[in-house]
């Protein structure tokens, strides 16, 4: 029979696959090692397993004892495997900016989570670094990981994911690209590979309001490069233990936009459900491939799974609420979608029941109002049948302009549909688009519905 003796004993050994339509573009053959095979279904099961084999060998961590650690998720998961299999308390701080799948996925494997504000300091005494420090402190047979300074991290990669990725291309990789935050996946790589060929380059995926890319480059550790980002499990506010700047040959920062675009291409175009830092070690790999050749062969490690953001980068309403949403629909797709677009107006001077002849004729509610082809009110079914029901014989005559309401809102046609309920409402139950060519449209809840 062939079985393993527990699921840590599955770690490791992840396969490379080929990459196709995302990179068609791209001269060289581009592999990606898909880590979300590990159990944890990221690459920081490789650390984790390692970090308390060598805390355990040390004797800082004996039966019984808690595991502590500040994570994203992603090491809290593999250090929660540990904890399952060897019989260990977990407790884990991380920071309101994760996603809520990560820290009920951690919940799930029977560790405590405690969040922590995002947008503190790290000396701060209520960020996630600092919480687990003290914690550490206050907490008996306890083990505070620091997967930041704990070389074990990188020592992990140099013993397993190096070997793997040199044996698996048979010695033929000439470029990794990958994501960077502790610094142990890069470094640890990094070593292994340019001991065998030191002309293998390394590049490193950083964001926006990260430190890396400026300190790699000019040994400034500048605190005006931190601010606020979304992209998870890559960048850091402070130098880690784990990354060694020296193997590393470029930081190539990609925006938040940029990497949820380029996650959600992988999944509809490779079938690759991959995380937010898969996102933006490929957008890296895009902005830098005037560098590579037809003989190159590049080697994107993708750290984590596509299931620990589905309320994020995969969720459509919060791309959209962030403006990240480039495929989305717009008031010109709505109109070239209409089955008939004829702009249908009545005359200010017109008669009532010519607006209802109208209505009636072509099935619609709602009528702009002209006034030597301006539009200079409207007029809505209620509003006819209201006024035709109280007198039918005398009030049939009377001019729209006796009953008409306000103008419809004008609206572009480039905006995007998801803003339209700013314009529609009770008040306004149709606005008036421009198309290209310059003519005008009524665009109506109705056809929304029918292009959607």
């Amino acid at each position: 029979m062939q079985y393993k003796d527990n699921i840590l004993e599955t770690i490791g050994n992840t396969p490379l696959v080929k990459l196709n339509r995302v990179v068609a573009d791209i001269p060289a053959l581009v592999l990606a090692k898909v880590e979300t095979f590990n159990p944890g279904h990221s690459i920081k099961d490789r650390m984790a397993l390692k970090m308390i084999d060598d805390a355990e060998a040390r004797g800082d961590l004996k039966p019984g004892g808690t595991i502590i650690e500040c994570t994203s998720g992603n090491t809290g998961m593999g250090l929660a495997l540990v904890a399952c299999v060897r019989g260990y308390r977990a407790i884990f701080t991380t920071t309101d900016k994760q996603s809520k799948e990560k820290m009920d996925i951690l919940k799930a494997m029977g560790a405590e989570v405690i969040v922590c504000p995002t947008n503190v300091e790290p000396d701060d005494p209520r960020s996630y670094y600092a919480v687990a420090r003290r914690l550490s402190t206050e907490i008996p047979n306890s083990f505070w990981c620091n997967q930041y300074d704990n070389l074990s991290n990188r020592q992990a990669h140099y013993e397993s994911t190096g070997p793997e990725i040199w044996e698996q291309t048979d010695g033929k990789v000439t470029h990794i690209v990958v994501g960077v935050g502790t610094g142990g996946t890069v470094s640890g790589v990094a070593k292994y590979l340019k001991e065998k060929n030191p002309n293998i380059q390394i590049w490193g995926a950083d964001t926006y309001g990260s430190v890396f890319k400026k300190y790699h480059e000019t040994g400034i550790f500048d605190p005006k490069e931190i601010y606020p980002y979304i992209t998870e499990g890559i960048g850091e506010d402070i130098l880690p233990a784990n990354v060694d700047f020296s193997v590393i040959d470029h930081f190539e920062k990609v925006t938040d936009k940029e990497a949820a675009l380029w996650a959600r291409r992988l999944a509809k175009e490779e079938g690759l459900l991959l995380g937010y830092s898969a996102g933006s070690a490929i957008g890296a790999l895009w902005q830098q491939r005037d560098q590579l050749k037809k003989d190159d062969v590049v080697v994107v490690i993708f750290h984590d799974h596509g299931s620990r953001y589905v309320g994020k980068i995969f969720n459509d309403d919060w791309m959209r609420q962030r403006g990240f949403l480039e495929d989305e629909l717009r008031v010109a797709d709505v109109l070239t979608r209409k089955k008939d677009r004829r702009f249908v107006a009545v005359q200010k001077s017109d008669s009532v029941r010519t607006a209802f002849n109208l209505m009636k004729e072509h099935d619609i509610s709602q009528l702009p109002v002209m006034e030597d082809e301006q539009i200079v009110g409207s007029v809505t079914e209620k509003q006819v049948l209201h006024l035709l029901l109280e007198n039918p014989l005398n009030n049939s005559e009377k001019t729209v302009g006796t009953i008409m309401g306000e103008p419809f809102p004008m609206v572009q046609d480039n905006l995007p549909i998801s803003q339209l309920n700013r314009y529609l409402g009770k008040n306004a139950p149709a606005v008036v688009a421009r198309d290209r060519s310059g003519a005008l449209h009524i665009l109506t809840p109705y056809d929304l519905i029918q292009s959607m």
